[in-house]
C-alpha cells in the first residue's frame, strides 16, 4: 500500500479534480484506489449525516467501497475555515481519528489518495493544521498550482514549507484555472525549473472535468518508481 497527500496553494485550485483524476488514472492501470477528505467543511445533509461534495466525489473516482465516515471523518456544515466550522460545531478535530480511518481505507486499497483542504497551512484546530496530516500519516505530497496571476509565489512558498516540514515533495501539477492567464507557459517553465519535484502533468481549462478526463494529462510513472 501507498499513499499521496493532495495539497493546493490556494483553495479553489482544482485539488478535488485532480485528486479525482489520479485515482481514475490508478483505476485505469488495474491499481485499486481509494480516496479520502479527512476534513471538509461546506457539507451537506444526507443519508448518513452530513457528507461533502469533494468526498464524494472522491468516493465515487475511486471505485472502492468504503463507508462514508472513513472517506470523511470531519464533516462540518459551515462553509468557512475549518478550525472555525469546527468550533462553531463543538467538533474537535483529531488526528487519532484521521489515522484510523486512513489505516482502514489503506486495507481496502493498494493507494489511498488523500486530499486536504483549503491550502498547506490551514489550521484545523488550535495546534493542529493541514501541513501536520502528511507526516502524521507518513505519506508524500502532491502540489497541486493553480495556474493564475500569483502562482509563482505560492507555489515556491508552499513548495518551500513543505520541504521544511521534512515531508518529500513527490511532485506538482498545473491546473489551468484562468483560461485568460497571460504568459501561461512561460509561468509553467519557471515552475518546473524552481519547484524541485517532478511535473506530473498540465490540466488545461476543461468544461467538464470528468475525473477519467483528467487522467488523461496526468502521469503517475513518478509516482510508480
Amino acid at each position: 500500500m501507498s499513499g499521496l497527500f493532495i495539497t493546493g496553494t490556494d483553495t479553489g485550485v482544482g485539488k478535488t479534480e485532480i485528486a479525482a483524476g489520479l485515482l481514475a488514472a490508478f483505476k485505469a492501470r488495474g491499481i485499486s484506489a481509494a480516496g479520502m477528505k479527512p476534513v471538509a467543511s461546506g457539507c451537506t445533509p444526507g443519508d448518513d449525516g452530513l457528507q461533502s461534495d469533494d468526498a464524494i466525489k472522491l468516493l465515487a473516482a475511486g471505485g472502492v467501497d468504503a463507508p462514508y465516515d472513513e472517506v470523511n471523518p470531519f464533516a462540518l456544515a459551515e462553509a468557512i475555515a475549518p478550525h472555525i466550522a469546527a468550533g462553531q460545531a463543538g467538533v474537535d478535530i483529531r488526528l487519532g481519528r484521521i489515522r484510523e480511518a486512513y489505516t482502514a481505507l489503506a486495507r481496502r486499497a493498494e493507494w489511498v489518495v488523500v486530499e486536504g483542504v483549503g491550502g498547506w497551512r490551514v489550521p484545523l484546530g488550535p495546534a493542529l493544521a493541514v501541513s501536520d496530516l502528511p507526516e502524521a500519516l507518513d505519506i508524500p505530497v502532491v502540489l497541486v498550482v493553480g495556474l493564475r496571476l500569483g502562482c509563482l509565489n505560492h507555489s515556491l512558498l508552499t513548495a518551500e514549507s513543505i520541504r521544511a516540514r521534512g515531508v518529500r515533495l513527490l511532485g506538482w501539477v498545473a491546473n489551468e484555472i484562468d483560461p485568460d492567464m497571460q504568459a501561461r507557459d512561460e509561468n509553467i517553465a519557471t515552475l518546473a525549473a524552481l519547484i524541485d519535484a517532478p511535473t506530473l502533468g498540465v490540466v488545461p481549462r476543461l468544461d467538464l472535468p470528468k475525473p477519467d478526463v483528467v487522467a488523461e494529462y496526468l502521469s503517475l510513472e513518478p509516482l510508480l518508481r
